[in-house]
C-alpha cells in the first residue's frame, strides 16, 4: 500500500469499500463472501492502527472529528488523522500557531481555538486550509493581525475574534470574503474599525462589536454610515456604544446625528513629510512591525468631536476688528474732551471779557444823563 495518497489509508474509505464489496457479493457463494469480508475487516483493523489518533485526543470516525479539547496541550497534536473535518482545540495552552500548522488535515471544515494562550499567529498558520468554515480563535491573547493572516481561507462563513486584546484590525484581511456571514469581534481594545474592512464582507448577515473602546470621532463616522445601511439591508448587529469622547460617553453610535461629526482635517504636507523623514530613518534603523498606521492615520488619530476650528484669516480680521474698534474708542473719548474743553474754555472767556466792558458802559450812560440833566429846560 506503500504510494497510496493518504485519506485512501484510512477506515472510513475502507469502511465504504468493505460496504460496496458486501453488496456486491450477494449472488456470490457465502463461503467466499465471509471470507472477502474477513479480510477486508482485518485490514481496517490494520488500519486504523495506523491512522491511529494522536494522544491526548479522542477521535470519532462516524462524525469525522477529533476532540483534544481540555488536554493542557501546549501545540498542536502531530499526526492528526487526515480524514478530520471538525477539530476541537479549546481550553488547551497553546501559545502560537507556526506556518502551516494544519497542513495533516486539509479536509478541516471546523476549527475552535477557544481559551488558548494565543498571541502569536505566524502569516501562514492556516495555509492549505480551502474548505474551513468556521474558525474560533475566542478568549485569547491576540494583540492584532495581520492582512495575510486569512488569505489562504477562501470558503470561510463564521469568524470569531471575541474576548481578545485586538486593539487593530488591518482594512483587509485578504482577499474579498464573499462568503462570510458571521464576524464577531466584541469584547476587545478596538477605538475604530475601517469601513474597506466590512464592504470586503459582502454577504455578512451578523455582526458583533459591542464591549470595545470606541471612540466616536469623525474616524468613526463610515462605520456609522455602514452601519445604518446594514441594518437597512436586514443585517443583525448588537449595539455600539461609544466609550470617548466624554462628549458622546455612554451613547449609542447611532443615535448621533451625521451633523454633529466634524470632517477629519487633512493632514499638513509640511508635517506629513517630515514625520515620513523621521519615520524613514526610524525604519532603517529599526525592523518595521507587520502592520503599521499610515502617517496621514498617525496624525489625524486625535480628531475629536469638537467646534470647527476657525481659519487662520478669521482670527486675522476679528483682531483686526478688535483693535479698529478700540482706537475708534479713544479718538472719539479724545474728540468728546477736546469739545468739552473748548465749550469750557469759551465760556470762561466770554464771562470775563463781558464784564470790563458793562462797566466802561455805565460812565457813557451817566454822563449822557447828566449831560441830559444839564441841558437848558
Amino acid at each position: 500500500m506503500k504510494g497510496w495518497p493518504a485519506h485512501w489509508l484510512c477506515p472510513q474509505r475502507v469502511d465504504l469499500l468493505v460496504n460496496r464489496r458486501a453488496a456486491g457479493s450477494r449472488s456470490s457463494p457465502v463461503s467466499v463472501m465471509h471470507g472477502e469480508l474477513l479480510l477486508l475487516s482485518s485490514v481496517v483493523v490494520l488500519l486504523r492502527g495506523l491512522c491511529g489518533c494522536p494522544e491526548k485526543c479522542h477521535c470519532h470516525w462516524a462524525s469525522n472529528s477529533v476532540d483534544c479539547s481540555r488536554q493542557g496541550l501546549a501545540e498542536i497534536p502531530p499526526n492528526l488523522p487526515p480524514w478530520t473535518l471538525t477539530l476541537h482545540l479549546q481550553d488547551n495552552q497553546i501559545h502560537q500557531l507556526p506556518a502551516s500548522a494544519f497542513r495533516s488535515v486539509p479536509l478541516l471544515t471546523t476549527l475552535n481555538l477557544g481559551n488558548n494562550s494565543l498571541s502569536n499567529l505566524a502569516p501562514g498558520a492556516f495555509h492549505g486550509l480551502q474548505h474551513l468554515r468556521v474558525l474560533n480563535l475566542t478568549q485569547n491573547s491576540l494583540h492584532s493581525l495581520e492582512s495575510r493572516l486569512f488569505h489562504s481561507l477562501p470558503q470561510l462563513r463564521e469568524l470569531d475574534l471575541s474576548s481578545n486584546n485586538i486593539s487593530r484590525l488591518p482594512t483587509s484581511l485578504g482577499e474579498r470574503w464573499e462568503n462570510l456571514t458571521l464576524f464577531a469581534i466584541q469584547r476587545n481594545q478596538l477605538r475604530q474599525l475601517d469601513r474597506a474592512l466590512l464592504e470586503s464582507m459582502p454577504s455578512v448577515k451578523h455582526l458583533f462589536l459591542k464591549d470595545n473602546l470606541w471612540k466616536c470621532n469623525c474616524h468613526l463616522l463610515g462605520l456609522k454610515l455602514w452601519l445604518e445601511k446594514f441594518i437597512y439591508k436586514g443585517g443583525v448587529m448588537d449595539n455600539v456604544v461609544c466609550v470617548s469622547p466624554d462628549t458622546w460617553k455612554g451613547k449609542a453610535l447611532l443615535t448621533i446625528p451625521h451633523e454633529l461629526y466634524q470632517p477629519c482635517p487633512p493632514p499638513s504636507p509640511d508635517l506629513e513629510s517630515s514625520q515620513g523623514q523621521r519615520l524613514g530613518s526610524a525604519h532603517r534603523a529599526v525592523p518595521r512591525p507587520p502592520e503599521s498606521h499610515s502617517v496621514g492615520e498617525q496624525d489625524r488619530s486625535e480628531c475629536d468631536l469638537k467646534p470647527k476650528p476657525r481659519s487662520p484669516n478669521l482670527r486675522h480680521a476679528l483682531v483686526t476688528v478688535i483693535i479698529a474698534g478700540v482706537a475708534c474708542g479713544i479718538l472719539c473719548l479724545m474728540m468728546l474732551v477736546a469739545t468739552i474743553y473748548g465749550c469750557t474754555y469759551a465760556a470762561i472767556t466770554a464771562k470775563y471779557r463781558g464784564a470790563p466792558l458793562a462797566q466802561t458802559n455805565e460812565p457813557v450812560k451817566t454822563e449822557g444823563k447828566e449831560l441830559f440833566d444839564s441841558s437848558p429846560a
